[in-house]
C-alpha cells in the first residue's frame, strides 16, 4: 500500500465502497485511517457488525487491491518534490482558434491538482502498465508531504491543502450544489486561487480497479507515455460541467500538466510522440473530453476477480425514464432512426422497439460526460469518444430528458447499483463468434450478466451492445467448439477457437447462472449458527451446501463426495438454490444441531493424520467423507450399539423430548426408524413425535426413513486398501482424442470430431497434450483415478481402433487411431498402469472391457469388496478378495437383471448370486450395458445361444418344457402349423433374450412354440449334427444290424461338440415321450420321423434317410443315449400324472371357445348384406380378421391392395384404421354402442409410407387449429403451433413462445380421422385426439380437436401418429395376405410333396405309407409355419 492510500480516513473509504454505515463501528474500535484496517480478517468484520456476506467480501476486495504492490517495472522517476519551482516560460502557449472544446467535470475544492498520476495496479500473468510522471509545473511547486513514502517512484499523499494551510489527510471532500446550465462563458482568474477550484483526483482513487489489459489483448499495445491508456474512465463530479469547460477554454496559459489534472483525458496511442501532453494534440483530439473519477462501475474493468456484492441484483436496474426518441446515426446523416429509449441509474439503452428485450447499444451513465440541450427538440449525450445526438417530440420533453441524465450521471455515488472500490470484476471475458455476424464480439460474464461489445476498445469506454440476465439462461454443448446460450427470448450461438476455452467458457456462464439463481436468506438463517458457517468436513468458511438427513453443512467440495454417496446416504442440498427443500422446521433443526454438535458424534475419534483440510485434494475428501458416513468409521458409539432392541425401544422414548442430537445418536447406530412403537395410536416413530409435539424430531426423522447406515462394526475393516500403481510403464505417441464426456457414447463419432494429440504415459500418470513441442499437459489422468477401460469394436467410430477411458470423477475420454498395434500398445499399457498386481493375469487376456467394480456376495452383504474384472466374449474373469481368480459365463446365468434404485447389476448363477455396483454412474452404466449384451445370444450357432447349466439353448428347453406340460396331448402336436406372425415374433424375442421369456398357457398357443422350436432348429447355423459329421450319421442307416447302428450312432454322438451332444440329447428324450403317448395326440414314431428328419439335418426333404436316422435315434433312445430305465420310468410316471390333472381340470371348466367373443362385421359398408358373424378370439389381430372376412367372401389380395380393418364411430363422426397387429377383442371391450367395424381399403396407406420413406425425422412441427372438449360444449379453434417428437406432443401458443401450454404422451392417445360437424370446425380436414384411462375404478375420457388446412397435411400428421406409436411398422412388409389365421388341417395332408401318415387308422396303412415313399419322388419341404 503506498503512502497516500494510508492517509485516506476510513470515513472516506467506506463512503466510496457505499458501507458508510460501518463508519462509526470502525471508529469506535480505534480505526481512522486506512492503513490500520490492513490487517481486517472476516472474523474482525463479525466482530464489528459486518455479518452480511456481500459487504465482507467487498471490504475484503478492496483490501486486498490496496495491498497490490506497483509493479517493479515502473522507471520513471518522481520529480523532486523540494526543488525550487522553474521560472516562467518566456512565451507562454497559444491556443488554437476556431477549437471547440467539450465540457469538462468541475473541480472539487480543497484538493491540488498537480499531483502525479496514481499508477496504475499490477495484474497477475500481465504486463506491467507504462506510466510518467508530468513535469511539476513551472507556475506552481508541488508541496512536500510531511512524510514522504520510502521509494521515490511512489506518488505523493492525496490530500494536498493550499500553501497556506498544513498538511490535513482527515478533511471530508465538500461537495457544492452545481449551477445551473448555461452558454456564458466563465473566464476564471488566472492566478493560483483558483486552482483548489478545479477537479482534484478523489482520494480513494487508489482503490478503483485500473484497467489493466489482460494477456492476450493488450500485449502488443503501445499506451501514451503521458497519461496510461488503460486508465478506467471515471464519472464526472456534481459541478456545472458547463461552468468548467468554459473554465479550460481560458485557462491556455495554464501548463499543460496542470491541465491533464484538472480533467484532460488520457490520450490515443497515436496522438503522443513525446513524454508530454501538448496542447495542439490534446486539442486535436476532441472526442476525448474529461473523464471523472466518481460513478457506477457499469462493468468491472479488467483487474483481480473477486464475487460481485449480493446487493446487485439479477435484474436491470430500476427505470429512470423510458420513451421514444429519434436518433441521429454516427455517420451524421440528414434523417433521423426511431428508438426507444431506457434510462436507469446505470446505462442508456436504446432498442428498435419498445417489445425487444436486447438492446441495439447500451452506454454506461458513469462515462457520459456532458448533456446539452443543442437546437430546436435536439440534445446531444457528449461520452469521451462519441457524440449522440438524440430529439424528442416537444420541448418539455426534451427537458425532462436532459434533466433526469444530468441527475443520473450527478448522482451516481448515491443512487448506483454498483459502486466505484466495489470488488465488482468480470468473472471471465474474451472474444466470441456469434452465429449471425462477420466479426468476433468481446464478450464479458460478470457476475449474474453477460455483455456483449463490438471490440475491447468499447468495452474500455463503456459502450456496449446489450446484457444478458442469466436468471432466465441455459448453457447447452452444441459441437466439439460452439455452445449455446439460450433465454426466453432469443439463442445466442457461440463459437471459441478450442475445446478447452469452450469448457472454460460453459463454466464461467453456468457458474453466472447459479449466481443468478442463488438466494442468500437460507444461508444467512443457517449461518446464523456459528459453528454452521465452517465446512462440517473440510474447516472451508462460508459453506452453501448441506446434507439435510446427516444434518451438516458443507463446501461445493464436499458436496460433490457426498453427492457421490448417493440419496441413500446424504441428501445434499443447496442452501441458496434449493429454496422450497428448506422449510422452517428444517432451518430450526440446523440451527438447534449445529456443525459442532454434530461433529462431536460423526469426527469424535478422527486421528490427525486423516483429517480433511480446505485445501485437500479430491481423493483425500472422498476417502474421508467415505469412511465418516458410510462407514461410520470415526462416530461415537452410542452404549446401547450392538443391543438393537434396546436401540429401538430408547429411540421410541426419546423422540418424545427435544433432544435431537441423541436421536441422531441412536439412528445412526443402528436404531430403527421405521420399527414399531407397540402404541396403537402411534404406531411409528415419526407419528410419536408428531403426537408429542416435536416438530424437530419428526423433520429429523422424516428424512431419515429410507436413510443406508454405516456399515462397519466396531473394531473391524473400515477402507478396502487400494493397490498402488506401478510406475514402471512409460510409452508415448500421437493418439486422436474427442473431448471429456460426462455421458455414454451414443452416437457415432466422427473423424472431424478428433483432435491430434501428443499423449504419453509415465510414472502412473497418462497426460496429453497440444503437441509433441508443448510442455504443459492438457489433461492429465492418474492411474489411482482410472476406474475403467473398455476397447470399442473395430470402426464404430471416425478411426477404426478406439478405447475409452472412464475416471472416477464420472468422466469419459475416447482415443483413436487407425494402426492397430499402436492401439493393441496403448490398450495393455494403460491397463497395466492400473491394474494391481493379485489381477495381472487379466492383462493376457483379449478383454474388451477391464477395470474395477464393488461386490457383493456370500453371506456378508453388508460390506462392499473391490474385484477386478475383464469381459471377453461371453465370459466375465473376475478376481474377487485375492482370489486366484473365476469364471461367470454370462450365458449360463439362472437370473440377470438390474436394480435402478440401488443401481445394483445382480448375476445369479446355480448356487452363488453376485451383487456388483459401480463407483459412478457413467462406469457401472457401460458395465452394465456390456455384460448385458454379452449374456444374450451372440450368433447363430448353438454355442452362441444363451445356454442351461447342463448345455442346453434355453429356447430349446423353454419350448420342450412347454410342450410337456401343455402339449402332450393336443393333437397333431409339431405337425400342424401355428401363426406365422406369432411364431416370428416369438422367435425374435428368444433371439434377443431367451432368459426373460417365459411361455405360459392361455398367453401362448402350443403349435405357435413348436413351431417355434422347429424354426430353431431349421435355422441354426451348421445344424444339429454339424456340417462336416452330417454325412456320417446319414450313412449309418444303411447298415442291417442294430448292434452295429447302435455302437456307430454312440461314436458319432460322443465326437459332437458339448452343446450340440447335450441338446440332441434332450430333444430326443422328448420325441420319445411324444410318441409314448401317441394314443393322444396322434403323433406317433414315424409322423415325428417325417416332421423332424428334414428339420434337423436341414435337407431339402428328397431322401428319406435323415427321417429314418431320426426314427432309429427314437427307437433306440435308451440303446443310444444311456438312459436308467428307472429314471425314464419316473419321468414317464411324471407326465402321466400331468395329463391326469390336466384331464380333471378341462372336466371343470370347458376350454372350448371360453375366451372367444361372437361380433358383427362389415364389408366395406353397413348393410344387411354385407354383415358377417365372427367367432374373435382373444390372439385374433386386426389382420387375421381382414384376412378371415375376405376369405369367407372369396375377394383375392392384389399387390396394392390396403385391406383394413377400420373403427366406425357414428356419433363422434370419426373414424381409425386399426393397425394390422392390435389384438380385435381388448378394443371390441372398448367400443362404444354407436360404434362397429367395418373392412375396407385404406385408400391413403401408399401415400402414408411414401411420405414415411421420404422423412428423414420421425419429428413433425407445423400450425394447426386446436379446440380442447368443453362440458357445456362452449369454446372454438385457435391457431396453436405444436411439435410432434417420439416421445410427445406438445402444444404452444405462437412459434416464439418457450414453454408449452399443453403435452400429450403419444402412446397414450389414439387418434381419429374425422371431426363432428356439431363443434363447428374451420375445415373439414381434422383429427379426433382421444384419451382414455385405463383405471377400472374411475374410468376417464377427453378428447380435443386439430384441424389442418389440407387433406395432405392432415394424411401427414396422422402418419407420422402412426409411425411414432408403432415404431415405425405402420403396414407389414410382406402384406396382409400372410397374416392369415391358422385353419383347421383336413386328414389328407401332404408336407409340401410327402404324404403325411394319416392321424388317425391302424398300423399296417401307416405302415403303407411308409412304403410309398420310394415310388413317390419327394419335393422341397414348405416353410412350416
Amino acid at each position: 500500500m503506498s503512502q497516500s492510500e494510508m492517509c485516506v480516513s476510513v470515513l472516506d473509504w467506506l463512503c466510496a465502497l457505499r458501507l458508510e454505515q460501518y463508519c462509526d463501528a470502525f471508529q469506535d474500535d480505534g480505526l481512522l485511517m486506512l492503513g490500520q484496517c490492513q490487517s481486517l480478517s472476516l472474523e474482525q468484520l463479525e466482530r464489528l457488525g459486518v455479518t452480511l456476506p456481500g459487504h465482507q467480501r467487498r471490504i475484503l476486495a478492496s483490501l486486498h487491491k490496496t495491498q497490490s504492490p506497483a509493479h517493479p517495472h515502473h522507471h520513471h522517476q518522481q520529480p523532486d518534490t523540494h526543488a525550487s519551482p522553474p521560472p516562467h516560460p518566456t512565451h507562454p502557449p497559444v491556443p488554437r482558434e476556431r477549437t471547440k472544446h467539450r465540457s469538462s467535470p468541475p473541480a472539487e475544492p480543497g484538493s491540488d491538482p498537480a499531483l502525479p498520476p496514481i499508477p496504475p495496479r499490477s495484474t497477475p500473468n500481465c504486463p506491467p502498465q507504462r506510466f510518467t510522471v508530468p513535469t511539476p509545473s513551472p507556475l506552481i511547486p508541488v508541496p512536500a508531504c510531511s512524510s514522504p513514502p520510502p521509494c521515490s517512484r511512489s506518488p505523493p499523499p492525496l490530500d494536498v491543502p493550499s500553501r497556506s494551510q498544513g498538511p490535513s489527510r482527515n478533511t471530508t471532500p465538500t461537495l457544492h450544489t452545481p449551477p445551473p446550465i448555461t452558454q456564458t462563458v466563465v473566464h476564471p482568474p488566472n492566478s493560483p486561487s483558483f486552482l483548489p477550484s478545479l477537479l482534484p483526483r478523489p482520494k480513494t482513487l487508489s482503490l478503483l480497479n485500473p484497467l489493466a489489459p489482460r494477456k492476450g489483448y493488450g500485449e502488443g499495445r503501445k499506451t501514451s507515455p503521458t497519461s496510461p491508456a488503460t486508465t478506467p474512465p471515471l464519472p464526472r463530479s456534481s459541478l456545472s460541467s458547463s461552468v468548467v469547460s468554459s473554465s479550460l477554454s481560458s485557462s491556455s496559459s495554464l501548463p499543460a500538466e496542470l491541465k491533464a489534472e484538472m480533467g484532460a483525458p488520457p490520450l490515443p496511442p497515436k496522438a503522443s510522440t513525446g513524454h508530454g501532453l501538448s496542447q495542439s494534440s490534446w486539442r486535436r483530439e476532441r472526442d476525448y473530453d474529461s473523464m471523472s473519477t466518481q460513478g457506477s462501475l457499469y462493468l468491472p474493468f479488467l483487474g483481480p476477480l473477486g464475487q460481485p456484492p449480493k446487493e446487485c441484483s439479477t435484474h436491470h436496474s430500476a427505470v429512470i425514464k423510458m420513451g421514444w426518441l429519434d436518433k441521429n446515426p454516427p455517420q451524421g446523416a440528414l434523417y433521423y432512426q426511431r428508438r426507444w429509449v431506457k434510462l436507469d441509474v446505470d446505462y442508456l439503452r436504446y432498442f428498435d422497439n419498445e417489445k425487444e428485450v436486447y438492446s441495439k447499444r447500451l452506454i454506461a451513465t458513469a462515462f457520459i460526460t456532458n448533456v446539452i440541450c443543442v437546437g430546436e427538440l435536439k440534445f446531444e449525450v457528449v461520452t469521451n469518444n462519441r457524440t449522440f445526438l438524440f430529439r424528442a417530440e416537444n420541448e418539455v420533453e426534451r427537458n425532462d430528458w436532459v434533466a433526469d441524465l444530468l441527475d443520473c450521471t450527478r448522482g451516481r455515488r448515491r443512487n448506483s447499483t454498483f459502486t466505484p472500490g466495489s470488488p465488482l470484476t468480470p468473472d471471465y471475458q474474451g472474444y466470441l463468434e456469434l452465429r449471425g455476424l462477420r466479426s468476433k464480439l468481446f464478450t464479458v460474464v460478470a457476475s449474474d450478466k453477460v455483455y456483449l461489445y463490438k471490440n475491447i476498445e468499447d468495452y474500455r469506454i463503456g459502450m456496449g451492445i446489450t446484457s444478458i440476465d442469466m436468471n432466465v439462461g441455459n448453457v447447452k454443448d452444441t459441437d466439439r467448439r460452439s455452445f449455446d446460450l439460450t433465454t426466453p427470448y432469443r439463442i445466442f450461438c457461440f463459437t471459441v477457437e478450442s475445446e478447452q476455452l469452450k469448457e472454460q467458457w460453459v463454466e464461467a456462464m453456468r457458474t453466472a447462472i447459479g449466481e443468478a439463481l442463488s438466494n442468500s436468506e437460507v444461508a444467512e438463517r443457517i449461518w446464523a449458527e456459528p459453528s454452521n458457517r465452517c465446512c462440517a468436513d473440510c474447516g472451508a468458511a462460508n459453506p452453501d451446501w448441506a446434507s439435510i438427513n446427516l444434518c451438516v453443512v458443507v463446501c461445493k467440495r464436499c458436496a460433490g463426495e457426498h453427492r457421490g454417496l448417493g440419496p441413500s446416504i446424504s441428501k445434499i442440498r443447496s442452501l441458496k438454490m434449493d429454496r422450497k427443500v428448506w422449510t422452517e422446521d428444517l432451518i430450526q433443526l440446523f440451527l438447534l444441531l449445529g456443525n459442532e454438535r454434530v461433529n462431536a458424534f460423526w469426527a469424535a475419534n478422527v486421528p490427525p493424520s486423516e483429517a480433511l483440510a480446505s485445501s485437500s485434494c479430491s481423493e483425500d475428501r472422498r476417502c474421508f467423507i467415505g469412511n465418516k458416513y458410510r462407514q461410520g468409521k470415526y462416530r461415537k458409539y452410542h452404549p446401547l450399539y450392538g443391543n438393537q432392541r434396546e436401540l429401538d425401544n430408547a429411540l421410541c422414548i426419546n423422540v418424545q423430548c427435544s433432544d435431537v442430537l441423541e436421536t441422531l445418536s441412536l439412528v445412526f447406530c443402528g436404531a430403527n426408524v421405521n420399527g414399531p412403537t407397540s402404541i396403537a395410536d402411534c404406531p411409528s416413530t415419526f407419528s410419536l413425535a408428531t403426537a408429542h409435539g416435536q416438530p424437530l424430531q419428526a423433520e429429523f426423522l422424516s428424512r431419515n426413513l429410507n436413510t443406508e447406515l454405516p456399515r462397519s462394526e466396531v473394531g473391524g475393516a473400515m477402507e478396502t486398501v487400494h493397490y498402488a500403481p506401478s510406475p514402471s510403464v512409460s510409452h508415448n505417441g500421437f493418439l486422436f482424442k474427442t473431448g471429456s464426456m460426462a455421458r455414454a457414447i451414443a452416437e457415432r463419432k466422427g473423424r472431424e470430431e478428433f483432435s491430434r494429440r501428443w499423449c504419453t504415459l509415465n510414472d502412473g500418470c497418462f497426460s496429453y497434450y497440444e503437441s509433441d513441442k508443448n510442455s504443459s499437459p492438457n489433461g492429465t489422468l492418474k492411474a489411482a483415478e482410472i476406474v475403467c477401460l473398455a476397447v470399442s469394436p473395430p470402426e464404430k467410430h471416425g478411426y477404426d481402433h478406439t478405447f475409452e477411458l472412464y475416471s472416477d470423477s464420472d468422466r469419459l475420454y475416447l482415443f483413436g487411431t487407425d494402426d492397430p498395434e499402436s492401439h493393441k500398445e496403448w490398450v495393455k499399457s494403460i491397463a497395466k498402469t492400473f491394474i494391481p498386481a493379485n489381477a495381472e493375469p487379466l492383462l493376457r487376456l483379449g478383454f474388451e472391457r477391464i477395470g474395477r467394480l464393488k461386490y457383493k456376495d456370500g453371506l456378508n452383504l453388508q460390506t462392499s469388496k473391490v474385484g477386478w474384472f475383464a469381459l471377453v466374449g461371453s465370459t466375465l474373469y473376475a478376481y474377487l478378495d485375492n482370489s486366484q481368480g473365476e469364471e461367470i459365463h454370462l450365458r449360463k446365468l439362472l437370473e440377470l437383471s438390474i436394480q435402478q434404485d440401488n443401481e445394483v447389476l445382480v448375476l445369479v448363477e446355480r448356487g452363488r448370486t453376485l451383487y456388483m455396483e459401480g463407483e459412478r454412474k457413467l462406469d457401472f452404466a457401460g458395465w452394465c450395458a456390456a455384460i448385458q449384451s454379452a449374456a444374450g445370444s451372440g450368433g447363430d450357432t448353438l454355442s452362441q445361444q444363451q445356454l442351461t447349466d447342463t448345455d442346453i439353448p434355453v429356447i430349446v428347453h423353454s419350448c420342450i418344457g412347454y410342450i410337456t406340460q401343455c402339449g402332450l396331448t393336443s393333437e397333431g402336436i409339431y405337425r400342424k402349423s401355428g401363426v406365422n406372425s406369432r411364431v416370428a415374433a416369438l422367435c425374435e424375442t428368444f433371439r434377443r433374450d431367451a432368459r426373460s421369456i417365459c411361455l405360459r398357457e392361455g398367453v401362448h398357443q402350443v403349435d405357435d412354440v413348436s413351431n417355434t422350436l422347429k424354426r430353431f432348429f431349421r435355422d441354426v447355423e451348421a445344424g444339429l449334427f454339424t456340417t462336416e459329421a452330417t454325412a456320417a450319421w446319414l450313412s449309418t442307416v444303411a447298415l442291417q444290424e442294430d448292434s452295429q447302428k447302435i455302437a456307430q450312432y454312440q461314436l458319432l454322438l460322443s465326437r459332437l461338440p458339448c452343446v450340440n451332444k447335450a441338446t440332441l440329447t434332450a430333444l430326443v428324450k422328448h420325441l420319445y415321450c411324444v410318441q409314448r403317448f401317441s394314443d393322444l395326440n396322434q403323433m406317433n414314431l414315424h409322423n415325428l420321423a417325417i416332421v423332424f428328419g428334414p428339420t434337423l439335418f436341414q435337407t431339402d426333404g428328397k431322401d428319406y434317410t435323415a427321417g429314418r436316422v431320426i426314427e432309429d435315434l427314437i427307437e433306440h433312445y435308451t440303446r443310444i443315449f444311456e438312459v436308467d430305465e428307472q429314471q425314464l420310468k419316473k419321468q414317464l410316471d411324471e407326465i402321466t400324472a400331468i395329463i391326469k390333472v390336466r384331464e380333471s381340470c378341462s372336466t371343470k371348466v370347458p376350454t372350448n371357445g371360453s375366451g372367444d367373443f361372437i361380433c358383427t362385421v362389415y364389408l366395406e359398408e353397413k348393410t344387411e348384406t354385407a354383415e358377417q358373424h365372427v367367432k374373435i378370439p382373444g390372439s385374433m389381430t386386426a389382420a387375421e380378421l381382414t384376412c378371415e372376412i375376405l376369405d369367407r367372401r372369396n375377394i383375392p389380395i392384389e399387390e396394392k391392395d390396403y385391406w383394413s380393418c377400420w373403427e366406425i364411430s357414428v356419433k363422434e363422426e370419426m373414424e381409425r384404421p386399426l393397425h394390422y397387429q392390435e389384438r380385435v377383442l381388448a378394443m371390441l371391450h372398448s367400443l362404444g354402442t354407436d360404434s362397429y367395424l367395418l373392412i375396407k381399403k385404406h385408400l391413403t396407406m401408399e401415400m402414408m409410407k411414401l411420405y414415411l420413406a421420404s422423412k428423414v425425422d420421425v419429428a413433425k412441427h407445423g400450425l394447426m387449429k386446436f379446440r380442447e372438449e368443453r362440458i357445456l360444449g362452449l369454446g372454438s379453434f385457435h391457431e396453436r403451433y405444436f411439435i410432434l417428437n417420439t416421445n410427445t406432443l406438445r402444444m404452444y401458443k405462437e412459434v416464439r413462445s418457450n414453454r408449452p401450454e399443453r403435452d400429450w404422451s403419444v402412446k397414450s392417445l389414439r387418434i381419429y380421422l374425422g371431426i363432428k360437424k356439431k363443434v363447428r370446425p374451420p375445415s373439414s380436414w381434422g383429427l379426433t385426439m382421444v384419451y382414455q384411462s385405463e383405471k377400472q375404478e374411475k374410468p376417464e375420457r377427453q378428447q380435443w380437436y386439430l384441424c389442418c388446412s389440407s387433406e395432405a397435411e392432415m394424411n401427414e400428421w396422422f402418419a407420422t401418429f402412426l409411425s411414432i406409436q408403432f415404431d415405425g411398422d405402420v403396414w407389414p412388409e410382406d402384406g396382409v395376405q400372410h397374416r392369415r389365421s391358422t385353419r383347421a388341417l383336413p386328414s389328407d395332408v401332404r408336407h409340401g410333396n410327402v404324404s403325411l401318415i394319416p392321424l388317425r387308422g391302424s398300423e399296417n396303412e401307416m405302415r403303407n405309407s411308409v412304403a410309398a415313399f420310394s415310388q413317390d419322388p419327394l419335393a422341397l419341404f414348405r416353410d412350416i409355419r
